[in-house]
């Protein structure tokens, strides 16, 4: 059954248009994600399909009866309105009291337990939550939802999943959570440069159908380049044949040429930006906090080192977010001490975006920042840097307060990349961020050289980013588990059927007495043991290769095919050798660290 049509939606924000002839349906059992990079239009689509903002041209229509209820990504609400109050808000004076209970569990699912509180009181994070509650709790055949994850923490994004999979209406919502949309979409839509382009699949299956379309497009234009080329060779030649005919060629040349192609996407590039970072990083040595009766976390110590990348996770307000700013001294712990390396510069990615004075310029923000910044393609200005973060040359002179969210935290992501840290922590660096720029800036840390702590509720980016896994415990304890979230999940399943855990170590100090404690010994795993006992010979292995190749190349320097593979494949066991000699360094320097430990 069709519930909702959207017939040839076109919407402009100042000269850009966001929006060109969008033709959508919504059917029943339709489960919709909406997708595309930061700034293209996906919530003001939402708003005009929603009903909440009218498109500039075209028409949104309901089926009789359908009734819609909609998130926005920021909510407002009543004054003066209780938590349970704004819940209820949508239900009707009968439905209020059958539908009390449901409310409050679903309040309870989301971590908001105290009913009666002011919503003036809350958070941000807390007011997003009871926004979402409220829109599950109202009644209608559309659910719209703009960024649901947002401020859930995994046991929440967990439920919600489970929640939407179930539910018997239409879902169209836009989210960057992609196991979320890959367990709960069963359509996925693209916007991209206006329009929308529609994939009958999850998230798993659209990247297949995407790239299939992708080389049909990429093949058609070549083509087209193709038929160009041999009609602009016979125009140059001059043709034999007579004018009329000369000049139906010339019209059919022009016509060709201004054939609107689609346009090659623009692709985020993050280029290694980052300094020397010395032995010694950060060491965190018995460190406590808590807020007043309160407490967050105790005896937390660990040695950081260079390669380490780290997930943080725990339920929202158990103090990730205060423990990445007591190691980067923005607060001082109750107890212990953070000692960091002289060679250490951190890039902070905070979850507020703090620092950003709305009513700068763009363009002015970076350059406060650093006005040339050294890349690996050379010296870059702070322009070409924002060109590279798909910054057009207009949007670099407007104000950072006309941004979009996602906009402004890409903008924030470049400014601390800029600064060259070779140390980096984020704190929720999924929100607001698109799925490209997420999936480029997990490739970036993956190739990080230095040392990356995260703290995230997204479990697609902490299985692509984390080695291992800081959970936070209700009574303060840290526990430090090898592996991403999904090993880490599995982990925690096998120990809710044993007793004591075996597979995690708490992150604590043997002793509470001695006011400056220990960091936990350091050892090598199963793997990095194997791995270090064999990383030698593996080195030399590849280095012989490459000498092999360098005499293959020397001798058949005449046979061109055969010249362009032997280049290729040493350019393959280079790169492969430049990996395996940085995971050496790494590696040795743990054995050393290990050997000073154990002489201690």
């Amino acid at each position: 059954m069709l519930l909702l049509t959207a017939e040839k939606l076109c919407k402009s924000y100042l000269e850009k248009q966001l929006v060109k002839d969008v033709v959508l349906g919504i059917n029943s059992g339709d489960k919709i994600g909406l997708i595309g990079v930061n700034g293209t239009g996906k919530s003001t689509l939402l708003k005009m399909i929603a009903g909440v903002e009218p498109p500039d041209s075209g028409m949104v229509t309901k089926s009789t009866g359908v009734r819609v209820a909609y998130l926005p990504q920021n909510p407002e609400f009543e004054a003066g309105a209780t938590v349970l109050q704004q819940v209820m808000r949508g239900l009707s004076g009968q439905q209020r009291e059958r539908k009390e209970y449901e409310c409050k569990a679903i309040l309870n699912k989301l971590g908001i337990s105290d009913f009666d509180e002011p919503l003036n009181r809350l958070s941000g994070g807390q007011k997003k939550r009871v926004s979402l509650a409220s829109t599950l709790a109202t009644p209608a055949e559309v659910l719209i939802l703009d960024e649901p994850t947002n401020h859930l923490d995994n046991d929440m994004v967990d439920w919600l999943e489970q929640y939407l999979a179930r539910y018997t209406g239409a879902l169209l919502m836009v989210t960057h959570d992609r196991y979320f949309l890959d367990r709960v979409t069963n359509r996925i839509a693209e916007l991209h440069d206006g329009t929308l382009y529609m994939y009958q699949a999850n998230y798993t299956k659209y990247l297949e159908l995407k790239a299939e379309r992708e080389d049909m497009a990429a093949a058609s234009e070549r083509k087209r380049r193709s038929l160009l080329k041999k009609e602009l060779e016979w125009i140059q030649r001059g043709a034999r044949a007579r004018g009329t005919k000369q000049r139906f060629r010339v019209e059919r040349f022009e016509k060709m040429s201004a054939q609107s192609t689609a346009a090659e996407q623009e692709n985020l590039k993050m280029d290694s930006m980052s300094t020397r970072l010395g032995k010694k990083i950060i060491e965190v040595y018995g460190v406590s906090k808590r807020y007043g009766e309160r407490l967050l976390f105790q005896d937390f110590s660990y040695n950081l080192l260079r390669r380490d990348r780290i997930g943080v996770i725990g339920p929202n307000g158990c103090g990730k977010s205060t423990l990445l700013k007591v190691i980067i001294g923005k607060i001082a712990p109750d107890s212990g001490t953070v000692e960091i390396g002289e060679t250490v510069r951190i890039g902070y990615f905070s979850q507020e975006c703090e620092e950003m004075n709305p009513t700068l310029r763009v363009i002015d923000y970076i350059k406060e920042i650093s006005e040339v910044v050294e890349t690996p393609d050379g010296t870059l200005t702070a322009s070409q840097m924002l060109e590279k973060f798909l910054f057009s040359p207009d949007l670099q002179y407007s104000a950072i307060q006309r941004l979009s969210g996602g906009e402004r935290r890409r903008l924030y992501l470049l400014g601390v990349l800029m600064q060259a840290p070779n140390v980096l922590l984020f704190d929720e660096p999924t929100n607001d961020l698109d799925i490209e720029t997420l999936t480029i800036l997990e490739d970036y840390l993956q190739n990080f050289s230095g040392a990356v702590i995260v703290v995230s509720h997204d479990r697609y980016f902490l299985d692509k980013v984390a080695e291992h896994i800081f959970s936070f415990e209700p009574d303060g304890k840290i526990i430090d588990s090898i592996g991403g979230y999904s090993e880490y999940l599995e982990r925690e399943k096998e120990n809710s059927r044993e007793t004591p855990k075996s597979s995690a170590k708490t992150i604590k100090s043997e002793s509470r007495e001695t006011p400056r404690q220990k960091p936990r010994k350091l050892k090598f795993s199963f793997n990095e043991q194997r791995e270090y006992d064999g990383i030698d010979g593996a080195v030399a292995d590849l280095e012989q290769k490459i000498s092999l190749v360098d005499e293959e190349i020397k001798r058949d320097s005449s046979d061109y095919v055969r010249l362009t593979e032997l280049t290729q494949e040493k350019e393959s066991l280079e790169a492969e050798l430049n990996a395996k000699m940085e995971r050496w360094v790494y590696l040795n320097e743990l054995a050393e660290r290990i050997q000073t430990q154990d002489e201690v």
